[in-house]
């Protein structure tokens, strides 16, 4: 979720409660589109960080120090001539807008007292920070934009300051009914989409959220309201917005299965299922919210190579399928040949010379079959020419079938490795995949005498409702080890049925059965670290470790079984608990 005007709201009032009055003793500027400003006031030392980013603009208050520069650039250099050991006296939001005004105080060299502004405009790829003195004359910006890069306005040293109206939109500060039924009912799109785009600083999640609270058809369009339909809606949003009035925020993040979905100053009661972890300050949840999703990207990023890799030898393997599989298919007339063969043999003598066919009583099916004959051969010949048919096309048979189930086997490797790659959460969970695709010769080894690495990733490791430990493996290598050495004759093993995905053991500790809620736990675990983690309901088969099987030669995490038991669950995580 980017920043909207409610979480720049929540944002504001954190920073005009911990920095009013306070002075800033220090100014940073570790990127080119990034401030941290160190701010001494009488709630204690704060770090505000600020970034213009395109991709990721942000402001919020961090323990976390950044490095510098050793050369600060022009901007860094110009604020701290200024406003450096300035007063905060004001730190305000226009309206609902994505915008932050800090209102600051400083000595000039003279000793005269002066007057500035430090304005955030977190606006996506629009995002800047822009300083102004008490006239609204822009000194200068973190980001240069002239006529020629935005035709809306010039942000430039000596320009005038104004907040650019790109689109009509209302103030939801100031909602008013009738306004609110003209702007929702003359829009033909959904109800989500009619209000964010009828009122500024409200965003898509902030939008649909309210069409929940609302209990209204979310298909439904703006002009298709009753009148009484309306004034619930506008009812709904009017009780929404008065917690932004009032300053009644409850910024939380929002978890499913680990994995954070969205955030927001507000309670998302859309996501009722989902894991809410709330916390008094949005700085906390932004930080928490961004790095957590960082790593995630990071993770994704770092195993591009990888997953290239893997995914060019699944091609490969999946075309070498596809042409075996048709070679395979040729074969399928190599009993008819055998069987015209044999019934030659026997009914042969009746053949007249230079005949084209023959016909004759097929003692395996009891019916009527005419033979073709090549008119040049005698019976007997054309037996035998037959007979080698059959003998050929047994021998591929059997060569194409045991090459077919190679390829079917190392298909299914590449898949887990693909899942593995899926389920990764860490660099050190990737060097164990990459050691397995070097192993199985998809990546180059190492030279001899090479530095192997070392393996710091672990399975992942939940608690059951009844207090059973359930240990998932994160790869080919780990599935091996929890197993075949870490699991018990009597512990419990869980697989999605048919498709590539982590070993779930459950360690019983002796107990001759378990309860029901953890079967249906440990069911869910193995659904969601698997490939079928989007479908509603995942097969699980279950069984007794003692009843595992490593296949002979078998890829590592492979195994076979003979008597099981099956559950359908749905792959949701988010109640049990991770250790």
């Amino acid at each position: 979720m980017a920043f909207d005007g409610i979480t720049i709201a929540n944002i504001t009032k954190e920073l005009s409660d911990k920095l009013s009055g306070g002075r800033i003793r220090k100014i940073a500027q570790p990127e080119n589109d990034e401030l941290l400003l160190t701010i001494k006031s009488a709630e204690g030392n704060f770090r505000l960080l600020i970034s213009a980013s395109a991709s990721l603009p942000l402001i919020y208050l961090t323990e976390n120090n950044k490095p510098s520069p050793m050369t600060a650039p022009n901007f860094c250099m110009l604020l701290r001539k200024h406003i450096e050991n300035g007063k905060i006296t004001k730190i305000s939001q226009p309206g609902l807008e994505r915008i932050i005004h800090f209102e600051i105080e400083h000595l000039d060299e003279l000793g005269d007292l002066r007057h500035k502004k430090l304005i955030v405009e977190i606006m996506g790829k629009h995002s800047n920070i822009i300083f102004c003195d008490e006239n609204d004359r822009i000194i200068d910006s973190i980001k240069h934009v002239s006529l020629q890069m935005s035709s809306i306005r010039e942000v430039l040293p000596g320009r005038n300051y104004f907040i650019p109206v790109t689109q009509e939109k209302e103030n939801p500060l100031e909602l008013q009914m009738e306004t609110f039924f003209a702007q929702i009912g003359s829009k033909s799109t959904k109800l989500a989409k009619a209000l964010y785009t009828s009122y500024t600083g409200i965003s898509p999640v902030i939008a649909n959220e309210v069409v929940f609270r609302s209990g209204l058809n979310a298909e439904m369009s703006g002009n298709a309201l009753s009148e009484l339909e309306m004034l619930h809606f506008y009812k709904t949003f009017s009780y929404f917005m008065e917690d932004v009035k009032t300053a009644a925020f409850t910024p939380q993040i929002v978890y499913n299965a680990g994995k954070p979905v969205e955030y927001s100053a507000l309670a998302l009661t859309m996501y009722g299922d989902f894991e809410h972890i709330s916390h008094e300050s949005i700085s906390h949840i932004l930080e928490t919210y961004y790095a957590e999703r960082n790593t995630v990207t990071r993770i994704r990023q770092r195993s591009v190579d990888l997953r290239k890799i893997v995914q060019t030898a699944l091609d490969r393997s999946r075309k070498k399928y596809d042409i075996q599989a048709k070679q395979l298919k040729d074969t399928e007339k190599r009993d008819t040949y055998r069987i015209y063969g044999e019934l030659l043999t026997t009914y042969g003598y009746s053949a007249e010379p230079g005949t084209k066919a023959l016909e004759v009583f097929n003692y395996y099916t009891s019916e009527e079959l005419t033979i073709p004959l090549d008119p040049q051969l005698t019976a007997l010949e054309n037996a035998k020419k037959y007979f080698e048919k059959y003998s050929k096309l047994k021998r591929t048979y059997e060569a194409v079938t045991a090459l077919l189930q190679e390829t079917r086997d190392e298909a299914e490797h590449l898949d887990s490795i693909s899942t593995a790659l899926d389920i990764a959460l860490s660099e050190e969970d990737l060097v164990e995949i990459k050691e397995e695709l070097m192993e199985y010769g998809y990546i180059k080894k190492r030279h001899p005498g090479g530095k192997k690495p070392k393996i710091t990733s672990k399975p992942f490791h939940y608690i059951s409702s009844d207090g059973y430990h359930m240990y998932v493996g994160k790869n080919n290598f780990q599935n091996e080890e929890l197993t075949f050495k870490f699991a018990t004759g009597n512990d419990w093993w869980f697989h999605a049925k048919g498709v590539p995905g982590s070993h779930v053991i459950v360690k019983t500790e002796g107990a001759d059965d378990m309860p029901d809620a953890t079967f249906e736990e440990a069911g869910r675990l193995a659904a969601y670290y698997s490939q079928s983690r989007d479908n509603e309901k995942v097969e699980i088969d279950y069984i007794q470790k003692k009843h595992i099987k490593k296949p002979k030669g078998g890829k590592p995490g492979f195994v076979v079984y003979y008597t099981n038991y099956s559950l359908m669950i749905d792959p949701d995580i988010s109640k049990i608990k991770q250790l």
